[in-house]
């Protein structure tokens, strides 16, 4: 079987958490963010390895504060850039040709399911390319730069992309390749694919598989999963 490899980034600096402790490395009932991240990780049959990419320096950090000896398939810790798509080209980059497809996810998003990373991966096969998403609660509004609206656009027609992004590895290679050439950066991988002409599968994702980004959020986890323990909801 050809390999299914996890990229996840987690170099970010975090600076809408407000913390001096960066949000991967905060602690979320007992653990890291990031353990929680790779848990997932390790516990999912579909995925064969792990990268991770860390911010540069922090390699024997998180070798000896987070991995310990608790996961099996981290075949590489690597640093990343300055920017986030940076980061995950480092991790693509020692990547495999044996590699069929490429999962990349955010290491402050340690809430995501077994079950969303096989959907997920099934639209990736069938398509080339995929991701998580949800449905906009919120009725979304274009401004201008005095903040005045613009337009108000249709929530039926807009989603919420979360990750993990799912790829072919030679369609992600491919992508990354041609944005640096081209000195083009995005928010997120799908962009990139996008930019080539080429379709992304959207699969239904979780309101839960929130990224942890500010202090709410650091809430909002811990409850997810107190609630999570208390029914045995594991996967």
């Amino acid at each position: 079987m050809a390999d299914v490899i996890a990229v996840i980034p987690a170099a970010g600096v975090g600076r809408r958490m407000g913390s001096q402790v960066k949000k991967q490395y905060l602690t979320l009932r007992g653990k890291p963010i990031l353990y929680h991240t790779l848990q997932v990780m390790e516990e999912c049959t579909d995925i064969t390895s792990v990268v991770l990419v860390v911010g540069a320096g922090e390699e024997e950090y998180c070798q000896k504060n987070i991995l310990g000896n608790s996961f099996s398939k981290i075949m590489a810790v690597v640093p990343g850039g300055d920017h986030r798509q940076t980061s995950v080209f480092n991790g693509l980059s020692i990547l495999g040709r044996g590699t069929e497809l490429v999962v990349i996810h955010d290491g402050a998003r340690p809430l995501i399911r077994n079950r969303e990373i096989t959907a997920v991966i099934k639209g990736a096969r069938e398509i080339g390319a995929a991701a998580l998403s949800v449905p906009l609660k919120d009725t979304v509004k274009v401004i201008d730069s005095h903040g005045l609206v613009l337009k108000t656009p249709s929530r039926e027609s807009l989603r919420a992309v979360q990750t993990p992004q799912v790829f072919k590895y030679n369609i992600i290679m491919e992508a990354h390749q041609t944005a640096k050439s081209r000195g083009f950066f995005a928010t997120d991988d799908c962009a990139l694919v996008e930019a080539m002409g080429r379709p992304v599968k959207l699969v239904d994702g979780s309101y839960e598989n929130i990224k942890i980004t500010t202090p709410e959020d650091l809430v909002l986890a811990d409850a997810f999963l107190a609630r999570r323990t208390e029914t045995c909801e594991l996967e």
